[in-house]
């Protein structure tokens, strides 16, 4: 059994880490505030369980993290690995302390969304994280609000960092069948077991960008056709940029460098500018409609639905499975 108390102490060739607080947990073990009594300094170890099957799986993140080495973590908008230890039969991964998940500090604002001046650049920033995992073929396949971290939520505006690299793999190797991620993130061509590239880490950016403006996840349960609410209306930019993520077609879907030179981006765009006088104004205005419309275009593909206006959501496919939901880190 994996402890999660305070006060517990690892060694590894006279390297030590105090357990100072427990962040979080998962499938795969825990993640703790650890001090490192060498230098003295706050790092999150993600502490994986002893599971031949999970020590497999941290292998192979330790593979994809020595592949990001090639980054600069900060400029890549991705969190800073420190390398690894063993405690035992279980392998620890070393990792900078950030402060707060996405998930979290968008509650924190009580569901209602973020300024148009906030998403514009958390999107940026996370655009530019996956730009960076694309120059190096790596294909991040866990995308969501938990797997975000803020860096500092006084800063403004905020900087975020892309993490858990746990289901992550090469685009190269990724295999026609496997399904990844998490329900209510992933792309459909994930789901419906057939072959996906980076293109489906832009579906999952596009389900965190309706987040990061409606305040709620778009598929916000772990049922099939659990949707509760999509945008219609609201900035124009916005809308267009999030339905280009999520085209059904993962060739036709916008790319990391194109979601940049998005208009959206523009600061010239009066629809870019927040116009609230307060930092809690949401200048995003979103109706919401309980009426799920069949696509009735042709070529549409069955089982995906037209949201009643102009903004299309396919719902999640059926008989959908994923591997990996973790919990964030703060």
């Amino acid at each position: 059994v994996m402890s999660k108390k305070r006060g517990i102490e690892w060694w590894l060739n006279g390297f030590s880490k105090l357990n100072e607080a427990f962040l979080g947990e998962g499938g795969f073990g825990i993640v703790a505030k650890c001090r490192d009594t060498k230098t003295n300094r706050a790092v999150a170890v993600k502490v994986n369980k002893s599971r031949p099957d999970v020590v497999q799986q941290a292998k192979l993140e330790i593979f994809i993290l020595e592949q990001l080495r090639q980054l600069d973590p900060d400029a890549a908008n991705i969190v800073k690995w420190d390398g690894f230890f063993q405690d035992g039969e279980r392998v620890c991964l070393n990792f900078e302390l950030l402060d707060q998940c996405l998930w979290d500090y968008i509650r924190d604002r009580n569901n209602q969304g973020l300024p148009i001046s906030e998403v514009g650049p958390i999107l940026r920033q996370l655009t530019n994280a996956l730009s960076h995992l694309g120059s190096v073929g790596i294909v991040h396949a866990d995308l969501k609000s938990r797997n975000i971290m803020v860096v500092n939520r006084h800063e403004s505006p905020i900087k975020v960092k892309l993490i858990d690299f746990g289901l992550a793999c090469p685009a190269s190797a990724v295999m026609p069948g496997d399904r990844v991620g998490t329900v209510g993130y992933s792309a459909p061509e994930v789901m419906l077991g057939l072959p996906f590239n980076e293109a489906s880490d832009m579906w999952s950016l596009g389900l965190v960008a309706v987040e990061l403006g409606t305040g709620v996840p778009l598929y916000p349960g772990n049922e099939d056709y659990d949707q509760q609410r999509g945008p219609e209306d609201g900035q124009r930019l916005f809308v267009s940029l999030i339905k280009q993520m999520l085209a059904l077609d993962a060739n036709q879907r916008i790319t990391p460098s194109e979601v940049l030179r998005h208009p959206f981006f523009d600061p010239k765009s009066s629809l870019c500018i927040d116009t609230s006088s307060t930092r809690g104004q949401n200048p995003v205005v979103f109706q919401h409609h309980d009426r799920w419309l069949p696509l009735s275009e042709p070529g549409s593909v069955k089982g995906f639905f037209l949201l009643k206006g102009s903004f299309s959501f396919p719902p999640l496919p059926s008989a959908c499975s994923h591997r990996g939901s973790f919990d964030c880190w703060a």
